[in-house]
């Protein structure tokens, strides 16, 4: 009896220790098989395989002119074409994967590791990209906190986890350091008294220039969406964001495409003696063209804005049927007539067709329109249409514009 006790004790010692023995062989093949792609909670890489494309999901650009993606296996070089009017210089930055080797024969300054996992932005315009990629929790910083409108933006503010850093030429150099950001995304205009970008570089901080506002049409504008993308690998979800964005944008477009009766329309105020109109290739032209107006100014070649004097605008718009855009100050007519009494000339004044794009002002006066607008052309795009052609979208309500009462 003893004997068979212990044949049958040696028999479950050898199956336990024969499936402890073999769980461990398919433990270590596993591992062996996934090391070379498994990556950090952060995103890096813990072995580094020259033969892996770690961007397998990648952007194409379609609308924007000034933006430029070059996809290597481990490392993205972006280049910024046109980063402010009549420039003479060009941006590339080099985003390499965490845990990757940085490649050869390029300035340090120009190198930033991806994913990125804090940013500041100095631009409103630059929020409501982040949002739309889910990376909100990513900001610590932003230039001033009483201009923004985007709601998942302010809940951060208000919760105290975003720093204020102030504008251009006004950044606070030492709290940008203190807070240490992966990023600062910024914009140029060419001023270097004004522009930021070349103290923020100075001081050791990698920054990123967005030049979505040189683009000449509303969707190239939206596309640098993909930009901010970049730095956080958000490539897949920038595509069918944008894809939504354009299909939306295309599909109210169609419905004025045909429309006959085109309404003449003129932009701006005059300001200081100057009366500054959007361009003919200007991307505000592209809106109105979409939207089945006649821009008054649409023979014009140029894409930035025309400086006029008062009495060139007055007679070609004299009899202009609408008149938008004008000084945000205006509240109602009376304003704007009291800031210039020759604006009571204008037919669109005498007929009060006229609208401004000041319909979502927060209580310190910052302005949606410049914030979200670039995201959501297609709902700019909608305004316009409601304005100039009713019958065409009945159920649409005014979102970024108003009518002056």
């Amino acid at each position: 009896m003893n004997l068979r006790k212990s044949s049958y004790s040696k028999l479950i010692i050898f199956f336990c220790q024969f499936f402890l023995i073999a769980t461990l062989i398919i433990a270590c093949h596993s591992t062996k098989i996934n090391t070379s792609t498994q990556t950090t909670n952060n995103g890096c890489v813990q072995n580094y395989d020259l033969n892996i494309d770690y961007f397998p999901k990648k952007i194409k650009i379609t609308h924007a002119t000034g933006l430029v993606v070059e996809y290597h296996k481990h490392y993205k070089v972006v280049t910024i074409k046109n980063p402010w009017q009549n420039a003479k210089t060009m941006f590339q930055y080099v985003l390499v994967q965490c845990g990757t080797p940085t490649p050869q024969g390029f300035n340090q300054t120009q190198v930033i590791t991806v994913p990125i996992n804090s940013i500041v932005s100095l631009s409103t315009t630059h929020l409501p990209h982040l949002a739309k990629l889910g990376v909100v929790d990513k900001i610590i910083g932003i230039s001033n906190s009483k201009q923004v409108n985007t709601p998942d933006v302010i809940k951060r503010i208000k919760a105290g986890k975003v720093a204020e850093i102030g504008n251009n030429s006004n950044v606070d150099i030492e709290k940008l350091l203190e807070l240490n950001p992966d990023l600062v995304t910024t914009f140029g205009t060419g001023n270097s008294q004004t522009d930021s970008y070349a103290k923020l570089t100075e001081a050791g901080l990698k920054v990123g220039i967005n030049a979505e506002y040189m683009e000449d049409t509303p969707l190239g504008q939206s596309e640098w969406l993909k930009f901010t993308a970049l730095f956080f690998n958000k490539e897949e979800q920038a595509e069918k964001i944008f894809q939504e964005i354009t299909y939306k944008y295309e599909q109210v477009a169609q419905k004025a495409k045909s429309v006959k009766n085109r309404p003449t329309v003129f932009f701006g105020f005059n300001f200081k003696g100057t009366w500054y109109m959007p361009g003919g290739k200007s991307y505000v032209s592209k809106y109105l063209a979409d939207a089945g107006a006649n821009y008054l100014w649409n023979d014009d070649k140029s894409s930035g804005s025309l400086p006029l004097s008062f009495e060139a605008v007055l007679e070609r718009a004299t009899n202009a049927d609408y008149w938008l855009n004008f000084s945000q100050s205006c509240q109602n007519l009376k304003d704007l007539v009291a800031e210039d009494n020759r604006y009571a000339d204008f037919k669109a004044v005498k007929t009060g067709n006229i609208y401004n794009n000041n319909a979502r002002v927060n209580a310190n006066g910052g302005n949606d329109y410049w914030e979200s607008g670039i995201s959501n052309p297609d709902i700019v795009l909608s305004d316009l249409i409601k304005i100039l052609h009713s019958e065409i979208l009945p159920n649409h309500q005014l979102f970024f514009y108003r009518k002056l009462s």
